[in-house]
């Protein structure tokens, strides 16, 4: 069982960055899928970024914006955000996926979830 905890979303301007961090406890001392959703008003929840280990998986309207990472000593995962639009505006998800390796990239893939954070963009 893991707790995680977002932190870092806030309000920026078009082109701006924000670092989204999501500090995990409980279930901690091994490794396991953790990814980032997003949910915009009036639709679906969406998955953004993903990591087991090595490289993360992104979606196809935040790569080469986004940057998924684990500091595995600090039990924390990241999301560096830049190059920011309007159309990533939306509350922001840290889920843990305890099963190990990455199973999926759906809501239902994921057991813990945090309590979202705000991201907002305005032109």
């Amino acid at each position: 069982q893991v707790q995680l905890v977002e932190s870092g979303g806030g309000s920026v301007q078009t082109g701006g960055s924000l670092r989204l961090s999501c500090a995990a406890s409980g279930d901690t001392y091994y490794t396991y899928c953790m990814g980032w959703f997003r949910q915009a008003p009036g639709k679906e929840r969406e998955g953004v970024a993903f990591i087991y280990t090595g490289a993360g998986a992104y979606a196809g309207s935040v790569k080469g914006r986004f940057t998924i990472s684990r500091d595995s000593a600090k039990n924390t995962l990241y999301l560096q955000m830049n190059s920011l639009k309007p159309e990533d505006t939306a509350m922001y998800y840290c889920a843990a996926d305890l099963r190990g390796y990455c199973r999926g990239w759906t809501e239902g893939d994921f057991g813990y979830w945090g309590q979202g954070t705000q991201v907002t963009v305005s032109s």
